[in-house]
């Protein structure tokens, strides 16, 4: 510092030292402090990819509706009535015999009269077995293809113990409703025994009656 300027100031030269370090202080803070305060310019952050969407969670599949029941295949359903210990429908293998359907059915009842009934013939479905129901002279011939003691229609009266529900559908005055009611109270009662039975048939009055007894047969 030049020599007036102490002389003039009275300052000593420590002094003066101090308060040029302390001035270069303030002055380098102030620099700082503007360098800090100055606006920078800011960056986008820049994409690293594309991300895949999340995989959206497995959805359970809708559960079905129920299936309806449907008969395996190689089945038959037949209904067996009658002198047997266990009455009702069976299922059995394709190819069953008579003797099948009556061993499923608990065997026959003790005393209980097998003539005239095939126990070879080969079963179809739907067919029904009557057992122990005595036959009128002119029934089917023993051995002969077809329902059990049943004759065909248009081939002389039908049998009401042998007749499926559509064959008894077809005479006069009979329609489904009656031919289901005939079907159930020869299942209930074990078959018919005389043609009389039929007045005690749900539909059926004196009337019916006397137009249906000349075409059926026990």
């Amino acid at each position: 510092m030049p020599a007036w300027v102490r002389l003039r100031c009275g300052l000593e030269p420590k002094t003066l030292a101090a308060l040029a370090l302390v001035l270069a202080l303030g002055v380098g803070l102030a620099v700082q402090q503007f360098w800090a305060g100055r606006p920078e310019p800011v960056h986008a952050p820049q994409l690293v990819g594309d991300v895949p969407p999340a995989p959206e969670a497995a959805r359970p599949a809708p559960s079905p509706g129920p299936v309806p029941a449907q008969e395996p295949a190689g089945r038959i359903v037949v209904d067996v009535s009658g002198k047997v210990r266990r009455p009702g429908v069976l299922r059995l293998p394709a190819g069953s015999r008579v003797a099948d359907a009556l061993r499923a059915a608990g065997g026959v009842k003790t005393g209980t009269d097998l003539t005239g009934l095939n126990r070879a013939r080969v079963l179809m479905d739907g067919e029904q077995v009557v057992v122990g129901v005595p036959q009128p002279p002119g029934g089917a011939v023993p051995g002969a293809p077809g329902l059990t003691g049943g004759g065909a229609p248009g081939a002389g009266p039908l049998s009401l113990n042998t007749a499926t529900a559509e064959q008894l559908d077809t005479l006069p005055g009979v329609g489904p409703v009656l031919a289901q009611h005939i079907v159930d109270y020869r299942t209930e009662h074990g078959g018919f025994r005389s043609v009389d039975e039929l007045r005690e048939v749900t539909g059926i009055g004196d009337r019916r009656f006397e137009d249906l007894q000349p075409l059926v047969r026990p």
